[in-house]
């Protein structure tokens, strides 16, 4: 075996002899970093092994979950947490990576068993602070500040705690490996010994990860491919709502989300997200719809809001926060195509209140009610919730599980729920409106 220097690309692993500027393989720019790599073929072995293989149906179908007793995470991890799964969570600095990681230590330390938290970027005394502020203080927590994955494997194994925090990923290296910590070969390398540990004491580990500053997990794509369950943190860094989703989960739904909320002692659940995403609604504002999105096993309600302004340049504007700007192109030249409303010379923007990632395509009509208020300058009656995917020749299509959306939206007080045309029986104390053209809603409502 030799030592080569290559370049790789922090975003994708792609190779390269020498430094380029752009990416080939994800084109993205200024990705690559210099690496000294082992090259050739490794020695032959003196003989082959085999394993004695087991039978599938004298496994035992069970396994065992730790519950967090935090009911919004238990139900992004599907329950709780794995024995011997390494789960990876990661989110922008500051969104409150470290803060949750704290507060699952103490409750799983109330449950009589051992945690252990290592940490490779700040010192014992910056989070012992921390718990102070969270009013952390089981006996059962310990701590270690180490960079050294050796360090870290070998408190692991000498301790066998039954659960362990690592933060961060990028920041433990191994001296095995000839480059910094966080290169693409130190993080595959470490990540890969902490999983074979893991898997063999069964001890259940949340490896803490950074994001780029494009929203993407730093590291190599690997790093996400060998891990049991992903989970990212999403919301704005000086908001207080947080949201953790599910990207990857071995165990468990990858569609369920947790609603948390920041506050001085740690991140708190909200039992009824519906009412934080409506919260503060003006009933007097042009632009603004309520809708019914499905996120997992949860409908939420949540304010569509629009605003149209006359554009002084020639291309107009579209911006959307929260929603897919290229669904909502799609949906102004419905709009302008089958409701007769111009649009050409307006900028269009499309704001999810609450901070939420919306991507359910039942929101298309609250979308397209909110954009034809907002330009009529006239106010989408405030008990109204709409709820509807439109089609591109102006046709409303059936959704899945409206009748649960119906029910939400009236359970909160909702007079008037404006849906999609279905063949499903739809039962309400609120006026159900169906509407079968797009043409026919703004005919309703915005006349």
């Amino acid at each position: 075996m030799k030592t080569k220097t290559l370049f790789i690309c922090e975003n994708c692993g792609y190779q390269s002899n020498k430094w380029v500027g752009k990416c080939s393989n994800c084109d993205k720019w200024n990705t690559f970093k210099e690496e000294t790599v082992m090259t050739g073929t490794p020695k032959k072995t003196a003989g082959l092994k085999a394993i004695a293989p087991r039978k599938l149906s004298s496994m035992s179908k069970a396994y065992s979950k730790i519950p967090t007793n935090i009911e919004e995470l238990d139900r992004v991890l599907g329950g709780g947490i794995v024995s011997g799964s390494v789960t990876l969570l990661s989110g922008e600095p500051g969104i409150g990576k470290s803060t949750i990681t704290l507060q699952i230590c103490e409750t799983i330390a109330r449950q009589n068993k051992n945690v252990l938290y290592i940490s490779g970027e700040e010192g014992l005394d910056q989070i012992s602070m921390r718990a102070q502020r969270l009013g952390i203080t089981s006996e059962n927590i310990q701590m270690i500040s180490t960079n050294s994955l050796e360090e870290v494997l070998g408190t692991l194994e000498a301790e066998k705690p039954d659960f362990a925090i690592i933060d961060s990923i990028q920041t433990i290296s191994s001296e095995n490996v000839p480059s910094t910590a966080g290169s693409s070969n130190q993080i595959k390398l470490c990540a890969e010994a902490i999983i074979s540990f893991a898997k063999t004491y069964k001890i259940p580990i949340f490896i803490i990860g950074h994001v780029v500053k494009d929203g993407a997990l730093a590291g190599p794509k690997t790093l996400e491919h060998v891990v049991d369950a992903v989970i990212y943190i999403e919301g704005e860094r000086y908001q207080n709502l947080r949201i953790f989703r599910g990207t990857k989960n071995r165990f468990g739904s990858t569609n369920e989300v947790g609603i948390f909320e920041m506050a001085e002692n740690g991140l708190k659940e909200v039992k009824n997200p519906s009412s934080i995403f409506i919260d503060n609604r003006n009933s007097k504002s042009s632009g603004t719809v309520v809708t019914v999105a499905i996120e997992g096993t949860r409908p939420f309600l949540i304010e569509v809001q629009a605003l149209t302004n006359y554009s002084n340049f020639g291309y107009p504007k579209r911006t959307a926060n929260g929603f897919d700007l290229n669904r909502l192109q799609m949906l102004i030249a419905v709009l302008e195509k089958h409701a007769n409303i111009k649009l050409q010379n307006q900028d269009v923007f499309i704001n999810i209140a609450g901070g939420l990632r919306l991507t359910d395509p039942a929101a298309d009509l609250a979308i397209l009610l909110a954009i034809a208020s907002s330009i009529k300058k006239i106010p989408i009656p405030h008990d109204l919730c709409a709820i509807g995917e439109v089609g591109l020749t102006g046709e409303t299509r059936p959704i899945a599980q409206l009748a649960r959306r119906v029910m939400e939206a009236e359970k909160l007080g909702f007079k008037q729920i404006v849906i999609s045309q279905t063949k499903e029986n739809i039962s309400s104390k609120a006026e159900v409106i169906q509407i079968k053209m797009i043409r026919d809603a703004m005919k309703l409502f915005t006349s």
